[in-house]
């Protein structure tokens, strides 16, 4: 694994930047030298982070249609284009987990609206930029954080499992839509996490079974750089 990484002019957007997994991507590509937006509800924690990391903070919910076109002008604004997207942010649905016949149908809703329909509004918003960034030559990349609940049926994980699913397939379907435009789009699955969003779920599962979302970050930012470096040869191999 690489540790001593300088990502300098890198443009990274990662919702869900406040907690988790989300936060410990943007502490660690800030620190390795990217330029970071981070977007997250609560005000008062991307204040906290921003200051923090020097990363430029984003209030707003992507779950929320109307948040998404101002977070995209203001991702791009910030960083001066984007080459990653990292859609982070997730939602379990109902809290506590709740077998399929007994959540509300705005439960369900609750989970598409950001897991699924907030991913692709966000990308679709960055689609652009994205495509504008693999034209420069500085390569582009969608990360779409994924679960082992979207592939195994786990009893109470319905509306998490399926939106998570949707949008494992959703991300294999724009990779191969958006080759032509030099976009490469991934599905990671990080593991098992001691996370806020786990404790919800879990409340009683030990966190010293789980991985930490440092750990996971660190996978993620070398699964990204191979993924970048990939299309940059196949890219030049294209021009030769």
């Amino acid at each position: 694994m690489q540790t001593s990484i300088d990502l300098q002019g890198l443009r990274v957007a990662i919702t869900g930047g406040t907690s988790g997994l989300g936060l410990a991507l943007v502490r660690q590509l800030a620190a390795k030298g990217a330029r970071v937006a981070f977007i997250a509800r609560t005000a008062a924690s991307v204040e906290r982070i921003a200051a923090e990391t020097g990363a430029h903070g984003i209030v707003a919910d992507v779950g929320k249609k109307n948040d998404i076109y101002p977070t995209a002008l203001q991702v791009t604004a910030s960083l001066g284009g984007v080459n990653v997207l990292i859609n982070n942010a997730s939602s379990l649905g109902p809290v506590p987990l709740a077998l399929l016949a007994d959540t509300e149908c705005e439960e369900l809703e609750a989970a598409l609206a950001v897991n699924l329909l907030g991913a692709f509004r966000l990308t679709k918003a960055l689609f652009g930029a994205l495509a504008a960034s693999a034209r420069e030559g500085c390569g582009a990349l969608v990360i779409n954080i994924s679960s082992d609940a979207a592939v195994n049926a786990y009893p109470g994980w319905g509306a998490y499992g399926a939106s998570k699913a949707a949008l494992a397939h959703l991300t294999a379907i724009w990779d191969e839509e958006a080759k032509p435009d030099g976009i490469r789009f991934l599905a990671l699955d990080p593991g098992d996490m001691d996370t806020p969003l786990h404790a919800m779920a879990l409340p009683d599962s030990d966190p010293f079974t789980l991985k930490a979302p440092e750990l996971a970050a660190a996978e993620i930012i070398e699964k990204m750089l191979d993924a970048l470096t990939a299309r940059d040869k196949l890219t030049t191999g294209a021009r030769a």
